[in-house]
């Protein structure tokens, strides 16, 4: 198979117990479930029903807010700063907390808020937080937000890295979600931003990486 990143030949990665196929690009390190196991629309929103995103949950709260301070000194201040978090899921908890921090939050989500108040306008700062691992072309995605991206803003990207070991890998919870289809490392983002003419200011070597 190609690779949905990069377009290389791959290899197979055959998952004996959870009977899956994924596909591993030796060039970009992305790992990608082979396309006859993707869920479709009903189940991969029915699995995002299930998810507890709400200010009752402090771990998740937690979560965004250490996601934030990692790269909130890297924000360029404007008189008007405002942002889109891409992917806001049922609870738009992030966007609440950025409006706490004195930056306007338009979201955006393809089941719970699809319509795209993103078009015509340009962001400073752009979030996504555990969306990349379900798409079918980042490249896509990057592209629009390099497109709403002001000059010097910031795209914030969340999901939790492979450590580019295939038996680490197969024994990983992470991939056990059935709407996780497209695995990172920091590698698949540096080939990701090169083909969209980003750049990678940061990122912590585990979950959040920040491009420019």
């Amino acid at each position: 198979m190609r690779c949905k990143v990069c377009d290389n030949t791959t290899k197979t990665l055959e998952d004996k117990a959870q009977k899956k196929i994924y596909h591993y690009c030796p060039n970009c390190q992305a790992i990608i479930l082979d396309k006859s196991f993707i869920v479709d629309k009903n189940r991969e929103n029915s699995q995002y029903n299930n998810h507890n995103n709400s200010f009752e949950s402090s771990g998740y709260v937690k979560m965004f807010e250490d996601y934030l301070d990692y790269f909130w000194g890297d924000l360029k201040k404007h008189n008007k700063q405002n942002s889109l978090d891409f992917g806001s899921g049922p609870g738009p908890v992030l966007a609440q907390i950025l409006q706490n921090r004195g930056i306007n939050a338009d979201i955006y989500d393809k089941f719970y808020q699809p319509n795209k108040i993103y078009e015509n306008k340009k962001y400073n700062l752009i979030t996504s937080t555990e969306v990349f691992e379900h798409l079918q072309n980042p490249f896509e995605i990057l592209t629009i937000f390099k497109k709403h991206l002001k000059k010097g803003g910031l795209i914030a990207i969340m999901t939790l890295f492979h450590d580019n070991n295939k038996e680490n890998f197969l024994k990983w919870w992470y991939r056990r979600d059935p709407t996780h289809i497209l695995f990172y490392t920091p590698k698949t983002f540096e080939v990701l931003a090169k083909m969209c003419g980003l750049k990678i200011l940061k990122h912590d070597d585990k979950r959040i990486i920040i491009l420019t």
